[in-house]
């Protein structure tokens, strides 16, 4: 087995993070808005099927404006990278002995001998001049690469699955077991923090009791609204 091979199947909690922080965020959205709204909804006195329309629309609505922000954000970053590189391959071809030497420097400040990082600059540009810029200048990677639409499906998905929970349990719960859909919750949101921390390789317990008390934290406030209006909107 080369080093390179034994490398890739390493497990690195890094390689793991930006999939990681996408799924953690959208279904943790997903769980505490959708179910702090039904909350609110049902302490105000509304019948179940109000609270379950309520829940659905919220649903809905989420998923699609998660995934029509991650588009968004990661179509800019995409276009930002693309412009980049653009600029980077119009220096190149005006300055190809200056962009050999800047490349060079990169590797001299990393620790390597002068006579060596010139032949590597000279090597790699031979090889690939704007990969070798890009990765080592710009800190663009194909495995980092922006991928838009990837990126607002996935964190659509990621909602959904938090959201649908909440919105299940509020249909198959009378409005006087508020308290059980408050503290299912509760326990999922801890799971999903405990879940995310042993994935990225964090304590387990810190990070769980952290999700869980902002969600406790909205929760308490929706309901309360719900209770200081008392208005039914059945």
């Amino acid at each position: 087995m080369t080093a390179i091979q034994k490398h890739i199947e390493e497990a690195h909690f890094s390689q793991r993070m930006n999939g990681l922080r996408a799924a953690v965020l959208g279904a943790n959205d997903g769980i505490i808005s959708v179910v702090s709204l039904l909350m609110g909804v049902i302490s105000s006195g509304a019948s179940q099927a109000t609270v379950l329309l309520v829940g659905m629309s919220a649903l809905i609505a989420g998923a699609i404006s998660m995934a029509a922000g991650e588009y968004v954000s990661v179509k800019s970053q995409s276009d930002t990278e693309r412009a980049d590189l653009a600029v980077e391959r119009a220096s190149l071809e005006a300055n190809w002995d200056e962009e050999v030497i800047e490349l060079a420097e990169m590797y001299e400040a990393r620790g390597v001998s002068r006579e060596t990082a010139l032949a590597v600059a000279n090597e790699l540009m031979a090889h690939d001049a704007l990969g070798a810029h890009a990765q080592d200048e710009l800190g663009l990677t194909d495995t980092h690469a922006p991928r838009p639409i990837q990126a607002a499906a996935f964190s659509a998905a990621a909602f959904v699955s938090g959201a649908v929970i909440p919105v299940v349990l509020a249909w198959l719960l009378p409005a006087s077991l508020v308290w059980v859909l408050g503290l299912l919750t509760l326990v999922l949101l801890f799971a999903l923090g405990a879940l995310a921390a042993y994935a990225g390789g964090a304590p387990m317990v810190k990070a769980g009791m952290r999700v869980l008390t902002w969600g406790l934290f909205a929760m308490v406030a929706t309901y309360l609204i719900g209770l200081a209006f008392g208005v039914s909107v059945a």
